[in-house]
């Protein structure tokens, strides 16, 4: 993966290409920015004054960019950014793949870098004024997922914590914790979301384990798979982020029917704090883990 460009104050990263303070680009106004659109379920109350409001969902967010090309004297790299700003609508791997985003990253002044993840919908230019290096942009980036992200991932690892069978190794010190292979070993871990909004973890478990289940245990949330057997190697993939939300092997097959009816990863987030995480499972060899990644979410740039 490419690395992404550090921003400075008032930059923009569009799908990679950096425009904003320092480079050709200017930015002259952007709207968007601010409570994303909201799909109403309201209802006119009969044979009464008002409406009855119903649950409000957010709509994808529509950030517009008005920005200007400005390269004086020199037409060609007025329109070689152009084209550097239009390559990434054509990545096949973005525009022909449902459920693939972009980004889009903001630096606003005294502020931590946030981004959005989703499409570039809109890049117009006005070529009246190209001849003189100067070149109107109309833009827009649709996030598909309206809440702020930070910047850079969280990773936590957590292994299983006690035996369950198979002896231990020395040294060793008091007090020791033994199970015997009957019942699988649980470990708590802690997961800290540092925004205001709720975080979708993708939680990878790596084998030798069998008979995993996934616990949250402020809220008592569960993913269980009592039927999940890993070999030394093999590991499994929830992705609980919206719009994608789907549960993989290293294979890459698909593997939501190990999940039980009642588990639910569309409600499986990190909420703002710290949230205790516990997972069991069988291992004979304490080398399971289970890996947690995820961005801290805001609800505001």
């Amino acid at each position: 993966m490419a690395t992404e460009p550090v921003l400075s104050d008032g930059q923009i990263d569009l799908c990679g290409t950096v425009i904003g303070a320092g480079t050709t680009v200017n930015l002259i106004e952007i709207t968007g920015l601010g409570r994303p659109p909201v799909r109403d379920n309201d209802h006119d109350q009969p044979s009464m004054d008002g409406s009855w409001p119903g649950p409000d969902y957010f709509a994808p967010r529509s950030v517009q960019i008005d920005a200007a090309i400005k390269t004086p004297g020199d037409p060609t790299a007025c329109e070689a950014m152009l084209a550097a700003l239009q390559q990434p609508a054509w990545d096949p791997t973005v525009r022909l793949t449902g459920g693939a985003t972009t980004h889009l990253r903001i630096k606003r002044p005294g502020r931590p870098t946030k981004r959005l993840e989703g499409r570039l919908r809109r890049l117009d230019a006005e070529y009246a004024q190209v001849k003189h290096g100067y070149m109107p942009l109309d833009i827009e980036f649709l996030a598909t997922d309206p809440t702020w992200y930070a910047d850079t991932a969280t990773t936590t690892e957590i292994p299983l914590g006690w035996l369950t069978g198979g002896g231990f190794a020395a040294p060793v010190t008091a007090p020791l914790y033994v199970q015997d292979g009957a019942t699988a070993a649980d470990r708590p871990g802690w997961a800290t979301n540092a925004g205001t909004a709720d975080a979708w973890p993708i939680i990878r478990i790596t084998g030798p384990c069998s008979n995993v289940t996934i616990i949250h245990a402020d809220t008592g949330r569960t993913l269980a798979m009592p039927a999940l057997t890993l070999t030394a190697g093999q590991w499994l993939e929830i992705d609980t982020r919206p719009g994608h939300r789907t549960v993989t092997r290293e294979t890459g097959g698909n593997a939501t029917a190990l999940l039980t009816p009642a588990s639910r990863i569309d409600l499986f987030s990190l909420p703002p704090g710290t949230s205790e995480m516990r997972w069991t499972a069988y291992d004979h060899t304490n080398t399971a883990r289970m890996r947690l990644t995820w961005r801290d979410a805001y609800t505001a740039l």
